[in-house]
């Protein structure tokens, strides 16, 4: 939480017009000071004093090519008081100017690209860019490959699609999910793997005895849960001593009206209080923090947390946190 002083001072800050200009053009693309100069037509001596600023703030991320400096939004490492403001700002702002900007920056930046070699072009930034076959899904199925798991039970599994790529993986996979219709489907899909049990249950009363998984996941479930602090305590109870849990869910936003739509029934978790409500039940927690954040509007913000129960492993072979 923030003091009145440093608020007042972010307020300040994001009250310069030309400031939110050059934090909307940022977040767009990465970009040197000739660059920013070129798109918006500002003096490079006001366009430098704001960047320092905004940097200053911790609100920019700098990467030093050669002799260029790159600036960019700091998405992973922006202070929380300043990313709730910026957020805020960013999702009440729709201007013809930003929209301007964003058209001549897609222009420089294609003009650059024709003038030399793709890989070249997109040198420390390759996340932010298309190739033919270089996607998230190929990236992830490659990376799968690595992955050896125990027991692991997927909580609120859906149709069974993370099953499908973990169950060649594991010891055993077991989805639970309380629609009877998403638990068919998801034996219709696996119907070929063996190693895979299909339960109805509900996660705040996981029907399995204490200590019968290795791994649980808890991916995009706690936002549906009435009660996230019951969820986590049975995950917490079913898993073995040694055992990672794993958890994906939306941070905390201001836009409930439109995940209600999706039967959401939490406005998501920040970083804090989800490190307090893992601690709470006795978890080791080895990660937690923002890891992505959707490239339009309202720019959702997922939370990734890795957990372990405290405790020696009771199975060899079993994925170390780093392989998850």
């Amino acid at each position: 939480m923030a003091n009145l002083d440093s608020t007042i001072g972010l307020l300040h800050l994001f009250g310069d017009a030309t400031r939110v200009r050059l934090m909307a053009l940022l977040e767009h693309a990465e970009l040197t000071v000739a660059d920013i100069t070129s798109i918006t037509e500002l003096a490079q001596s006001r366009v430098s004093t704001h960047l320092g600023r905004l940097k200053d703030a911790g609100l920019l991320r700098v990467r030093r090519v050669g002799a260029s400096t790159f600036y960019a939004v700091n998405d992973r490492a922006m202070p929380g008081p300043a990313r709730r403001i910026w957020e805020l700002v960013r999702g009440e702002v729709d201007d013809g100017v930003l929209e301007s900007d964003r058209q001549r920056c897609d222009d420089l930046l294609r003009a650059r690209e024709r003038a030399t070699s793709w890989p070249d072009s997109i040198a420390g930034e390759m996340e932010r860019h298309y190739s033919p076959g270089r996607t998230w899904e190929a990236t992830a199925r490659g990376l799968i490959e690595l992955v050896r798991l125990g027991n692991v039970l997927d909580v609120g599994s859906g149709d069974g699609a993370i099953a499908q790529l973990l169950a060649p993986r594991t010891r055993s996979i077991t989805c639970l999910d309380r629609s009877d219709r998403m638990i068919a489907a998801a034996k219709k899909r696996l119907a070929d793997q063996e190693n895979v049990r299909f339960r109805v249950g509900d996660m705040h009363e996981l029907p399995f005895a204490d200590e019968s998984f290795d791994e649980v996941l808890l991916f995009n479930t706690l936002t549906y849960a009435h009660k996230p602090e019951r969820v986590v305590a049975e995950a917490r109870r079913v898993l073995r001593a040694g055992g990672n849990l794993v958890a994906i869910t939306l941070s905390g936003h201001g836009h409930a009206p439109v995940t209600a739509a999706y039967g959401h029934l939490q406005p998501g978790f920040d970083v804090d209080s989800l490190r307090t409500l893992f601690s709470s039940v006795g978890l080791d927690i080895s990660h937690c923090d923002v890891t992505s954040r959707e490239r339009r509007k309202p720019y959702f913000e997922v939370v990734t947390a890795l957990c372990t129960r405290p405790g020696a492993s009771q199975v060899a072979g079993t994925a170390t946190a780093s392989s998850l």
